[in-house]
């Protein structure tokens, strides 16, 4: 039989995610946001940030993190080395080293034979194997969709910790994976993406941000966050609200999917890139050199495991761009650079 997990699903990957603005509103009901007095937590619910982080003594720090969805493609295995990729890059994202997990799984047994929970399972701990961490436990409920995700806990030293809002101004900034995942995604659920492209958009899917604890120990790298469900644009505005700073972003620099075009002519895109750039586009100038509708379609695409967005400092760019090709990464030119604050925060060109 041949299952294809993404016809047993509303959503899918990071593109699930509750819009900024409505999750805002719902925040904003509790206060959240507001500065948290808890002795010992560096991180939490004052900043918009990948993860907590509790301070343990002088010198460490506990990274907390959790990331869960629906399925992205239709295979079982390849949606677990998915999930696990993407929970797991919150605590890379900040510039820590990951010890263990925790599975989060819903699965809709009316529909879906439990075997292929358990090819789901299989394939987050292939992704956490690579990672060096293994799932000590969690939880699972019987749910009317698919869902599956971690809780990650890692460590950091804290003179290494990196946040998304201490960027600074002459920054340059660094996008490690191309755009698109968003909309090859839902030209998967429409059966019209090629076998070739599934093969690239599942590889960078399943492809880990372990570049980020080795970034962790650059003190010029002053800020860093991956890019997810909210899309470049979200987690852009994000880094530069929490730094109160606009950024400057060449649009021909960007990194995007080479075959995500093709995708953009026949209309596969994701519900939540509308919902994104609503969000933000008030914060956000395109440039008259800019294709508006591509732009509109691309910079709020929502990724899931997307690439780390790195504010670093000009004088350590050669060193960030050295140990990124040294792990393989093909993107690591800057893509734009951090400015003072002026009128919007994101300006285009």
């Amino acid at each position: 039989m041949n299952i294809k997990l993404t016809e047993h699903s509303k959503g899918g990957g990071c593109g699930c995610k509750i819009s900024p603005a409505i999750l805002s509103e719902i925040l904003a009901a509790h206060n959240v946001g507001a500065k948290t007095n808890v002795k010992n937590l560096l991180v939490g619910n004052d900043s918009r940030d990948d993860a907590a982080v509790y301070q343990l003594d002088e010198k460490m720090a506990m990274i907390s993190t959790t990331d869960f969805f629906m399925p992205i493609v239709d295979d079982a295995f390849a949606f677990g080395q998915i999930a696990a990729a993407n929970a797991i890059s919150d605590v890379y994202a900040m510039g820590g080293k990951p010890i263990f997990a925790l599975a989060v799984l819903g699965w809709p047994l009316a529909t879906l034979p439990a075997s292929e929970a358990a090819k789901v399972m299989e394939g987050a701990r292939k992704t956490c194997t690579e990672a060096g961490i293994v799932i000590a436990g969690g939880h699972s409920i019987d749910s009317q969709d698919p869902i599956f995700g971690l809780v990650v806990n890692g460590l950091v030293d804290i003179e290494n910790l990196k946040r998304n809002d201490t960027a600074k101004e002459g920054d340059v900034l660094i996008l490690t994976k191309p755009l698109g995942v968003g909309i090859m995604a839902t030209a998967q659920k429409r059966a019209v993406l090629t076998e070739e492209d599934l093969n690239f958009l599942v590889k960078q899917l399943t492809t880990i941000n372990k570049a980020g604890e080795a970034l962790g120990k650059i003190k010029e790298v002053h800020a860093m966050t991956d890019v997810t469900g909210f899309g470049l644009l979200g987690h852009l505005t994000e880094m530069m609200e929490g730094s109160n700073l606009s950024a400057s972003i060449h649009y021909d620099k960007l990194p995007i999917i080479p075959a995500v075009r093709n995708y953009i002519a026949q209309k596969t895109i994701p519900g939540a890139t509308a919902r994104n750039w609503s969000s933000v586009s008030d914060g956000v100038v395109l440039g008259p050199g800019v294709d508006e509708a591509e732009a509109k379609l691309l910079l709020p695409d929502p990724q899931t495991n997307g690439g780390l967005l790195i504010a670093v400092a000009p004088s350590a760019l050669k060193e960030v761009q050295t140990i990124l090709q040294a792990m393989g990464i093909e993107y690591f030119n800057p893509i734009g650079e951090c400015t003072a604050a002026k009128e919007k925060r994101i300006y285009i060109d």
